[in-house]
C-alpha cells in the first residue's frame, strides 16, 4: 500500500507539472502574439510619421490623399468642436424606448443606464454627445494627477484594464457596490477596444464621474488613443452602432481621452499609473505637462529638418536668404518671423524668465504656421495652464520630453533584471527593473505602484519584492477560461485586498483542465497556426538555408531555429514541436509536406497570387487599420483611386514590388457588387481563409 501511494503521488506530480507547463506554453502564446500585434501597430505609425516628415507628394491628389490620412488625429478649436457636435439640433423621436438623461446627473440617471444597458438597449446619439461634452468640461479642470484620500469614504477600489467587456464592470459593481459617497473607484484605464461593449462601459463611468465626481477617478491607458482605436476595434464599434451620427461622437470621444489624468495618488502614498515607469519618469513634470496636446501617444508630431534649420539660422542672426537671391525670393510667401524685443537685464530673473517663454513662444508659433501646423485653441483656463502660469520661474521642457514621460507611464512593463530597457516586445515605452522601482518610491515618499496594461491568470501580480502591483479586470480576455478578473481595495492602513471573478457563465461549466488547459490551448495554437501559415514563404527561405543538398528534410532542431528566427516570438518551440509537427522516427522533418498540412485553411480566391494573399494574409490587422485611416468618413467604402494609392503605400512600407496592373486586377477581382467602390467585407471575405474541406 506504501509503494501503491507513493507510485500514485509521482505520478500525480508528474501530471501537474505537465499541466503547468501546457498551462505557461499556452500563456506565453497569447502574450507573444498579442505583444507582437501591438509592435506592428507602432511600427505602422512611425512609418506613417516618417511619410510625414519625408513624403514629397507628386500632385495635388496625393497631398490631399496624405492629409485625409492624417487628419482625424488633428484636434478642433473649441468653439469649433461645439458647433461640429451640436447635440442641442438633435431631436429625440417619440418613438424612442432607451434611457433619457437631463443634466445635471442624478443617481437615478446611473441606474436606468444600467438597466438599460443589460437590456441590450442604446443611448440616442443626442445623450452621448451630451455627456460626452459634460465630461469634457469637468475633466479640463481636472489635475494630471488626481489625489485621493482613503479619510473621506471607508476605501478605494482600484480596477484594471477592462477592454470593452461589460459584464466584467456588471460583475464588479454587483459584488463591491456602485460607486457612492462612501464608495470611491479608480478605473486604470484602457476601458476600450477588444471587446464589443467599449461604449456603454465608457457611458457609465463618464456617468458616474460626474454624478460622483470626487469619488470616481479615471486615469488614461494606452488604448484611450484614436489611432489604437482604429486598429483594435473601438472606431468600428461606434461607427456600427450609431451609423448616422457616429463620426461625431467618435471626435468628442479622441478629445475626452485627451483630456484624462495621467495618474492618480492615494494618501500620497500609492501611485497608480496605467503602464508603469522610467529611469527618467518625473512626476513634478507630469504635474505640468498639457495633456491635451496628445490626442495620440503614438503620434508625436517631427518638424521637418529644414524648417528646423531655418529657425535656427533665424535666431542665431543669419539670413539664408542674404547670399541666396532665389531663396530670397522664396521667402516672400512665407510668413514674417517675428523678431525678439530687446532682452531685459539678467538681474531681474522673472522678467527675464517671462521675456524667454514669450520669444520662444513666438518663434514656436512662428514655425507652426511655417510647417502649417495648428494646436487647438483653449477658450478657457485649465488646471495645466494655470499650472504653468504660476511657474513662470520654471524649467521649461520640450515637446519630445513630455511625449516620452507619457509614453513611458502609458506603455512601459517591469521587468525582474535591474535597469531600464527600451520595450522591444511592445514596441513602445521601457521595461523598469526594481531599481528603478526602489528609486522612484524613495524620490517621492511612496509605499509601492499600482499598474495594469498587462494580462495576469488570476487578475493581479506583485513583482519587485511587492513594490509593484498590476491589477487586470477583464476576465477571459484570450479565450473563455483563460483568466480571472481581480479588483483590489485599500483602506486606510492601504493594505491591498483582491476580489477575483470571472464574469462569463460559460467558464463556471468547465472542468478544471479544460478551464486552465484544453480549451485555451486548442485556441493558442490555432492563432499560432495561422501565424505559421502567414510565413510560410519566409520559413520554406529558412528551412532551404538549413537543407544544404536539397533534401526536403530537416532535423527538428533546426527546425524550432528556423520557426523563431522567422516569427521572432521567444517562444519555446522545441518544447511546442509534439502540438505542432508530427513524430518521426529518424529525428528529420519533410517541411513542404508539413507546411501543406498548416495550410488546411487554404484561399477561396484561385486566381489572385499566392504569394501575395500570404502578404495580405500576415499583414490583414496593417491593411484594417489604413483602410479605416484612410476611410474619413468611416463608411467603410474606400474607392479605387483610394484603395491603389492605399497599396502603393503600403507596398513602399512592406518593401513588396507590386505593378499598376496588378493592382488592378486585384481591384477589380475584389469589387463584387461591381459598384466601383470597396466594402472593406469585401475586401476580407476576397482574402478570408476557409477550410479545404469547405
Amino acid at each position: 500500500a506504501f509503494k501503491a501511494a507513493v507510485l500514485i503521488q509521482r505520478w500525480y506530480r508528474r501530471y501537474v507539472a505537465r499541466l503547468e507547463m501546457r498551462r505557461r506554453c499556452t500563456w506565453r502564446i497569447f502574450q507573444s502574439i498579442e505583444y507582437a500585434c501591438e509592435q506592428d501597430q507602432i511600427k505602422l505609425h512611425n512609418f506613417f510619421s516618417y511619410l510625414m516628415d519625408h513624403f514629397t507628394p507628386s500632385s495635388s491628389k496625393e497631398r490631399d490623399f496624405i492629409s485625409r490620412m492624417f487628419i482625424t488625429g488633428e484636434s478642433f478649436k473649441e468653439a469649433e468642436l461645439e458647433k461640429y457636435c451640436d447635440y442641442e439640433s438633435m431631436e429625440v423621436p417619440d418613438s424612442y424606448t432607451g434611457p433619457h438623461l437631463s443634466f445635471p446627473l442624478v443617481p437615478d440617471h446611473a441606474t436606468a443606464l444600467l438597466e438599460a444597458f443589460k437590456q441590450k438597449q442604446q443611448l440616442h446619439a443626442r445623450y452621448v454627445l451630451n455627456l460626452l461634452s459634460e465630461t469634457r468640461k469637468h475633466l479640463k479642470q481636472l489635475p494630471n494627477i488626481s489625489h485621493v484620500s482613503t479619510c473621506y469614504s471607508e476605501e478605494v477600489t482600484v480596477c484594471g484594464d477592462l477592454h470593452g467587456q461589460l459584464d466584467d464592470l456588471f460583475l464588479i459593481f454587483y459584488k463591491n457596490g456602485l460607486p457612492s459617497p462612501s464608495k470611491s473607484y479608480v478605473f486604470n484605464g484602457d476601458f476600450v477596444d477588444r471587446g464589443k461593449q467599449s461604449l456603454e462601459i465608457l457611458i457609465i463611468l463618464f456617468t458616474f464621474l460626474l454624478i460622483y465626481p470626487k469619488e470616481v477617478h479615471l486615469n488614461r491607458g494606452n488604448h484611450e488613443d484614436h489611432m489604437v482605436n482604429l486598429r483594435y476595434g473601438f472606431t468600428k464599434e461606434v461607427m456600427q452602432k450609431y451609423k448616422v451620427h457616429g463620426k461625431k461622437i467618435l471626435k468628442m470621444i479622441h478629445n475626452v481621452f485627451c483630456w484624462l489624468p495621467l495618474a492618480t495618488l492615494i494618501d500620497q502614498k500609492v501611485l497608480i499609473i496605467h503602464g508603469g515607469i522610467s529611469d527618467t519618469t518625473d512626476l513634478d513634470m507630469l504635474e505640468k505637462i498639457k495633456r491635451n496636446k496628445f490626442i495620440s501617444v503614438l503620434r508625436e508630431k517631427k518638424r521637418k529638418e529644414s524648417n528646423t534649420n531655418v529657425e535656427i539660422q533665424e535666431i542665431n542672426g543669419e539670413s539664408k536668404a542674404e547670399g541666396d537671391p532665389a531663396a530670397n525670393e522664396a521667402e516672400t510667401s512665407l510668413p514674417l518671423q517675428p523678431r525678439p524685443s530687446q532682452a531685459p537685464s539678467m538681474a531681474n530673473k522673472l522678467e527675464f524668465s517671462r521675456w524667454v517663454r514669450r520669444t520662444v513662444q513666438e518663434q514656436i508659433e512662428w514655425c507652426r504656421r511655417l510647417a502649417d501646423i495648428s494646436d487647438s485653441e483653449e477658450d478657457e483656463p485649465t488646471y495645466s495652464s494655470m499650472v504653468s502660469l504660476t511657474d513662470l520661474d520654471g524649467p521649461c521642457w520640450t515637446r519630445q520630453e513630455e511625449w516620452k514621460q507619457i509614453l513611458d507611464i502609458l506603455w512601459s512593463d517591469p521587468m525582474p533584471q535591474e535597469g531600464c530597457t527600451v520595450n522591444t516586445v511592445r514596441g513602445g515605452g521601457c521595461y523598469f527593473g526594481p531599481d528603478v522601482t526602489g528609486k522612484i518610491l524613495e524620490k517621492y515618499n511612496l509605499q509601492f505602484l499600482i499598474r495594469s496594461h498587462e494580462c495576469k491568470q488570476e487578475g493581479y501580480e506583485f513583482c519587485h519584492n511587492r513594490k509593484v502591483l498590476t491589477i487586470f479586470s477583464a476576465s477571459n480576455y484570450y479565450e473563455i477560461g483563460s483568466n480571472r478578473g481581480a479588483y483590489v481595495k485599500l483602506g486606510p492602513d492601504l493594505v491591498p485586498h483582491f476580489v477575483q471573478y470571472q464574469a462569463n457563465k460559460t467558464a463556471h461549466t468547465l472542468t478544471m483542465t479544460q478551464r486552465q488547459i484544453s480549451r485555451v490551448e486548442e485556441s493558442a495554437f490555432r492563432a499560432l497556426r495561422e501565424k505559421l501559415f502567414a510565413h510560410t514563404s519566409a520559413l520554406i527561405s529558412m528551412f532551404k538555408t538549413y537543407d544544404k543538398d536539397n533534401t526536403g528534410r530537416i532535423t527538428l532542431s533546426n527546425w524550432a531555429t528556423a520557426v523563431e528566427s522567422v516569427l521572432q516570438l521567444g517562444l519555446p518551440w522545441r518544447m511546442l514541436r509534439p502540438q505542432l509537427v508530427r513524430s518521426t522516427a529518424d529525428g528529420a522533418l519533410e517541411y513542404k509536406g508539413w507546411l501543406d498540412d498548416l495550410a488546411l485553411e487554404q484561399r477561396s480566391q484561385e486566381h489572385i497570387q499566392s504569394s501575395l494573399l500570404e502578404v495580405i494574409y500576415r499583414n490583414r490587422s496593417n491593411l484594417e487599420t489604413i483602410f479605416r485611416i484612410i476611410d474619413k468618413d468611416h463608411s467603410g467604402l474606400i474607392s479605387f483611386e483610394e484603395f491603389h494609392q492605399t497599396w502603393k503605400l503600403f507596398s513602399s512600407h512592406m518593401n513588396i514590388e507590386l505593378t499598376d496592373d496588378g493592382i488592378n486586377d486585384l481591384v477589380r477581382s475584389i469589387d463584387f457588387n461591381r459598384d466601383g467602390n470597396i466594402d472593406f467585407n469585401e475586401f476580407l471575405e476576397a482574402f478570408r481563409l476557409v477550410r479545404q474541406s469547405q
